[in-house]
C-alpha cells in the first residue's frame, strides 16, 4: 500500500505543474481550436441542409481520419515535451521512494494526462455540436448524406460507408477514443524513453514518429512515387499494418472483408509497443544520472 501511495504522489506532483502553466494551457487551447475547426464543417453542413446530428458524430467524422489524429498528437508534444519532470520537488520525492516507484508514477501520469486530453477533445466535440443533436444510438440523416453521396468528399469529411453499415455511433466512438488513446500513449512513451536516453531528443522523436505516420499514408506515397492506381489496394494493406497512424485510424481496419488489421490487433500493437518502451525506460532509469541545480539565498 505504501508503494501504491508513493506512486500516486509521484503522478500527482506532475499534475500540480499544470496550474497556470502556459505550455499546458496552450496544448488544451490548440486542441479545442483544432476540434472546432475540424468539426465545424460537419455542424455547418447539418445546419445548411436542415438535418440533425447524433451527438457523437462530429467527433467520429473528425477524428476517424488520420490527418486529424496527427494534428491532435502534435498537441500532446506540448504536454510531454519535458517528461520526465525534474522539478524542485523531485529530490524530495526520491529521498522518500525508490527510482522504480517514481518512474511508475511518471508512466501513470502520462496515461492519465493522455486520457484527460482525449476526453477533453471528445467533450469539446459534443459541446460544439450544439442543439441540433440527439442521443439515440443511430446514425443521423447527415451521416447518411455524407456517407452515400459525394458531398462528404467535396467538403473533406471522411464519412465512410463501411463505418455506417457495420457499426453504431457509441461503439464507433469507443473504438476511436481507444485508438487515439493507444496512439497517444505509444508516442508519449517514446518521448519519455528518448528524453531519458539522449536528453532532449524526446521532442525530435515525437515529431519523427508523427512524420513517419504521415509519410506512410497510401495517398501520399501514390502521389510521391507516382504508383499506378491499381496498386492502391495493396498499398493500403501494407501501410495499414506498418504505420502507427493507420493503426489509430478507425476505418483502416478489417470489418470482415479485407486484409487490414483488426481492431484487437491495433490495440495489441499500441499496448505492446508502449510496454516495451516503458520497460526500456525503467532499465534506463536505474543508471540515469540526475543533475539538480539548487538555489542559494543572497
Amino acid at each position: 500500500m505504501v508503494k501504491i501511495r508513493q506512486l500516486f504522489l509521484a503522478a500527482i506532483a506532475n499534475f500540480r505543474r499544470w496550474r497556470r502553466n502556459p505550455q499546458i494551457l496552450l496544448a488544451f487551447g490548440l486542441g479545442f481550436v483544432i476540434c472546432f475547426l475540424l468539426s465545424n464543417k460537419v455542424i455547418l453542413f447539418a445546419q445548411q441542409h436542415d438535418t440533425n446530428l447524433q451527438m457523437l458524430e462530429p467527433f467520429i467524422w473528425t477524428f476517424g481520419d488520420a490527418n486529424s489524429i496527427m494534428l491532435i498528437s502534435l498537441c500532446l508534444l506540448l504536454l510531454f515535451a519535458d517528461i520526465p519532470n525534474l522539478g524542485n520537488e523531485v529530490p524530495f520525492l526520491l529521498v522518500r521512494m525508490d527510482r522504480v516507484t517514481w518512474m511508475l508514477g511518471q508512466i501513470l501520469y502520462m496515461i492519465c494526462a493522455t486520457l484527460l486530453f482525449v476526453g477533453f477533445i471528445l467533450l469539446s466535440g459534443c459541446v460544439l455540436s450544439g442543439s441540433h443533436t440527439y442521443l439515440a444510438n443511430l446514425w443521423s440523416d447527415t451521416a447518411a448524406i455524407l456517407g452515400y453521396s459525394q458531398l462528404g468528399t467535396k467538403i473533406a469529411i471522411p464519412a465512410f460507408v463501411k463505418v455506417l453499415e457495420l457499426s453504431f455511433p457509441y461503439r464507433c466512438t469507443g473504438h476511436i477514443f481507444g485508438l487515439m488513446l493507444g496512439y497517444s500513449v505509444f508516442m508519449s512513451s517514446l518521448i519519455l524513453y528518448l528524453n531519458l536516453w539522449k536528453g532532449s531528443y524526446g521532442m525530435i522523436g515525437g515529431i519523427a514518429f508523427t512524420a513517419f505516420g504521415f509519410l506512410m499514408k497510401p495517398e501520399f506515397l501514390l502521389k510521391w512515387l507516382h504508383l499506378p492506381q491499381e496498386r492502391i489496394r495493396i498499398a493500403n494493406i501494407i501501410f495499414g499494418w506498418i504505420s502507427p497512424l493507420n493503426h489509430a485510424t478507425y476505418y483502416m481496419h478489417n470489418f470482415g472483408y479485407d486484409n487490414l488489421p483488426r481492431l484487437w490487433v491495433s490495440y495489441l500493437f499500441f499496448a505492446g509497443g508502449s510496454l516495451i518502451l516503458f520497460w526500456l525506460s525503467m532499465l534506463k532509469m536505474k543508471t540515469y544520472a540526475f543533475c539538480f541545480s539548487g538555489t542559494q539565498g543572497k
